[in-house]
């Protein structure tokens, strides 16, 4: 068969490198500077929430996973601090600390944004769907095992270095059951919203939080209390 005959396969690298393309589209856009991977992937047998701030999302359909995002407090606020800015929020109205409700709430609907951006890459390229829960931020002192073992036949873990405009780090760690996506024929993908127009809904659903919602820090804690801490 020659290379031309051949069927192209999608496997776990080109999931991941589809992901982190999402995570650099989305926060290059709403910092205003350039955010970028490390062209090394690392092999890990552990998925953990690290210290700052991180937050984890699974997913499910198509295939079943979870996805880590582990933030520094200075990666954190760069981000967090950036985007509000050129949302038109004046310097002396941000919050100061990473552990601020409004910085997790905000570094939470950018994570949205970025694994949206993924699920309708999956669902126009793939031609599968895929489905999420929330992204929520915590804010940790210590570390927190996640595993979604029990869900996958054989997983495979990787995590990848990321930096911000100002070179400040955090990292992605994706757990993934080993899947091949092998293409059948030629097709057409479908057109998905950008991120901006995303992150700009966003943005005002943000800056209008509706009336008697729980407080952040209520919801992390039960959070921290059903994963046993």
């Amino acid at each position: 068969m020659s290379n031309r005959d051949q069927p192209v396969v999608f496997g776990t690298e080109d999931l991941l490198m589809s992901l982190c393309n999402s995570v650099t589209k989305v926060l290059t856009l709403a910092t205003n500077s350039q955010v970028q991977y490390s062209g090394m992937v690392q092999r890990i047998h552990k998925t953990c929430l690290k210290p700052d701030i991180g937050c984890f999302v699974l997913f499910d359909g198509g295939f079943s996973g979870l996805v880590i995002i582990n933030f520094s407090a200075q990666a954190a606020m760069e981000i967090y601090e950036s985007y509000m800015v050129s949302m038109g929020m004046p310097h002396d109205e941000l919050a100061r600390s990473h552990t601020s409700d409004e910085v997790s709430n905000v570094m939470g609907e950018l994570m949205n944004q970025v694994l949206g951006d993924f699920t309708s890459k999956v669902r126009r390229e793939l031609q599968t769907h895929i489905t999420q829960n929330q992204p929520k931020m915590l804010v940790l002192n210590k570390q927190v095992m996640l595993s979604v073992d029990t869900h996958l036949d054989n997983p495979e873990s990787r995590r990848v270095t990321f930096y911000t405009g100002r070179n400040h780090i955090f990292y992605l760690e994706l757990a993934i059951d080993r899947t091949e996506f092998i293409k059948l024929y030629d097709f057409e993908p479908q057109a998905i919203p950008e991120p901006d127009e995303l992150m700009a809904q966003a943005h005002a659903q943000t800056s209008a939080p509706a009336p008697g919602l729980r407080s952040t820090s209520d919801e992390t804690d039960d959070l921290l209390k059903s994963l046993g801490m």
